[in-house]
């Protein structure tokens, strides 16, 4: 081991034991924005052995502003996030093996990638996939770090399947579409990104290396604007009635509930629609089609083409991004009519 982790090893709770322990570790971290970002670089500066970069999406322009490890030539080039950050973060730390993952976290795919790690960070957006993350984590008794930031908000809690309350003993339903605050509708401000992932990142730590009679025993919830902080104590909140944790029924981690998604992007004015099966697209027969109806672009790892006023932005494990509306039944009249049924 060399001088690199020195001041980590000099601090006690972590000492050189705990950094043999993080140099061991493998962490699923599930979203690249801007929790991701930050997640992932206190991670693999850390000397976590192994870290796992899963995200759908792409870099853009507006991203810039607060998802810090992305530039402008990211955005200029299209690159997927987890793409794009495992570039950076290589260049960072050599000795930490880091895998990108460019697809959409579903049953299908949620246990392969998450369920052989030690530890799971929420960096997503949207409850759904916070609870098909709650999901695996419990079935496989993995630990995971909730984390969410939006305004100048955030909130975080870690979550032990067997010790803690999960996510659904906390919040029992999602809210419903529009009802809460994103990123694209209420904005949000750089600090607050970096104060939530530096809570979880520091919850992961404590994980990791085995000092869990540290680890915050609350759902903390601030608003650094007004300058307002709230403590929820949450130990002791596990209910026996958990469809989860309770009752073990996992519903979604069932592929049959996720047959050929339209998710409404929120804020975004964009609908994202999956595959109702795995599948691989050819993506560059599919770019010379398109060529002959509108203006296409293309990188290694996405098509996007443009058709007044719409883009549709193609991935090769075949999910479509068709931006320029949040109306479904329009997105897939696009999608049938340009890539097929």
């Amino acid at each position: 081991m060399d001088t690199r982790y020195s001041r980590q090893i000099l601090f006690g709770p972590i000492g050189r034991s705990g950094q043999e322990k993080l140099g061991q570790s493998r962490v699923a971290i599930v979203g690249m924005g801007a929790l991701g970002t930050v997640l992932s670089n206190h991670m693999v500066r850390a000397g976590v052995g192994f870290v796992r970069l899963i995200d759908r999406d792409f870099v853009e322009p507006s991203n810039l502003q607060r998802q810090m490890l992305y530039d402008e030539s990211d955005a200029a080039e299209h690159l997927p996030k987890a793409i794009a950050a495992h570039a950076k973060l290589s260049r960072i730390n050599s000795q930490v093996t880091i895998e990108p993952i460019v697809a959409d976290l579903t049953a299908y795919n949620a246990e392969e990638l998450l369920a052989e790690v030690d530890l799971v960070l929420d960096a997503t957006d949207n409850f759904q996939v916070r609870y098909l993350v709650n999901d695996v984590c419990v079935k496989h008794g993995i630990p995971w770090v909730y984390g969410g930031a939006v305004s100048a908000t955030g909130t975080f809690t870690a979550i032990r399947p067997g010790e803690t309350p999960c996510l659904r003993c906390l919040f029992p339903e999602a809210p419903n579409p529009g009802e809460m605050a994103t990123c694209d509708t209420a904005g949000v401000i750089g600090p607050i990104i970096h104060i939530v992932a530096s809570y979880q990142a520091t919850e992961a730590f404590k994980i990791l290396v085995g000092a869990t009679d540290a680890l915050n025993p609350n759902l903390e919830h601030f608003e650094i604007w007004s300058n307002r902080h709230q403590q929820i104590k949450v130990i002791n909140g596990r209910r026996s009635d958990c469809p989860c944790c309770g009752q073990r029924d996992f519903a979604f981690l069932h592929p049959d509930s996720q047959d050929g998604q339209a998710v409404s992007l929120c804020g975004r004015d964009t609908v994202q629609i999956s595959p109702a099966a795995a599948m691989s697209l050819d993506l560059d027969s599919l770019a010379e089609r398109l060529a002959l109806l509108g203006q296409v672009e293309r990188n290694k790892f996405l098509l996007r083409f443009r058709v007044d006023p719409h883009t549709l932005v193609v991935f090769p494990d075949g999910r479509v991004l068709v931006q320029g509306t949040d109306d479904i039944t329009q997105a897939r009249t696009l999608h049938a009519k340009y890539i097929g049924a």
